[in-house]
């Protein structure tokens, strides 16, 4: 039997899984469970994020939305066929994806946004299920330095092997592992991350895909 690629009833991390229950009661409202990732499991493109935001997909449900760090992704995603419609608005919003997959290295919302290493490590199984899912010559594209230790992590690969860089390329075996910074409002505010070198990642995708 497979191993699953998400537990919606996940409770593992007891920092997590407190802090959750202290954003529920104050926002009752809001998803505050593990966030699944969304799209096809058997997707050729999938997409790593760090973790749910606290009024993004923490209270949505959905990975990158509600929140500004998906703003710049959808629309890239949008742009090279990978999405139905360029704005992700709530889970319910009719917007598919094709031939795409957003995950995170970390279901779980954590406080300040900062994931310690033992909760990255402890959802590891999950991301490492995504990944054992995955076709030959899939593309998996990582937002961020710990989304891209994660993917290397659950390859059970050494990260001294795979440095971490915006634009990035490594071969993993029956997959390729595309780096990029990840789309925060900090990122994109400060100019770290344009939208001209986001695009060149997800053209170089969509090239390998092809």
């Amino acid at each position: 039997m497979d191993a699953p690629a998400f537990d919606p009833d996940c409770r593992a991390c007891p920092r997590l899984a407190g802090f959750l229950d202290e954003v529920r009661a104050e926002h009752p409202d809001y998803h505050c469970r593990p966030v699944p990732p969304f799209g096809a499991r058997d997707a050729g493109l999938l997409v790593v994020g760090l973790a749910p935001g606290l009024h993004g997909a923490n209270r949505t449900g959905r990975p990158f939305t509600g929140d500004h760090a998906g703003i710049m992704l959808y629309e890239v995603l949008h742009r090279y066929g990978f999405a139905s419609r360029p704005e992700s608005l709530a889970a319910g919003d009719g917007l598919e994806l094709t031939g795409c997959r957003i995950t995170n290295a970390v279901k779980c919302l954590p406080p300040q946004n900062k994931p310690v290493g033992a909760e990255v490590n402890n959802c590891n199984r999950f991301l490492a299920a995504e990944l054992d899912g995955l076709g030959r010559g899939s593309v998996v594209l990582a937002l961020g330095g710990i989304a891209h230790k994660a993917v290397i992590r659950a390859r059970a690969l050494r990260q001294a092997d795979y440095r971490f860089a915006h634009g990035a390329r490594h071969d993993l075996g029956h997959i390729v592992l595309l780096d990029s910074y990840h789309c925060s409002r900090y990122n994109t505010n400060t100019g770290r991350l344009t939208e001209a070198m986001f695009e060149a990642v997800f053209a170089e995708a969509r090239a390998l895909l092809a």
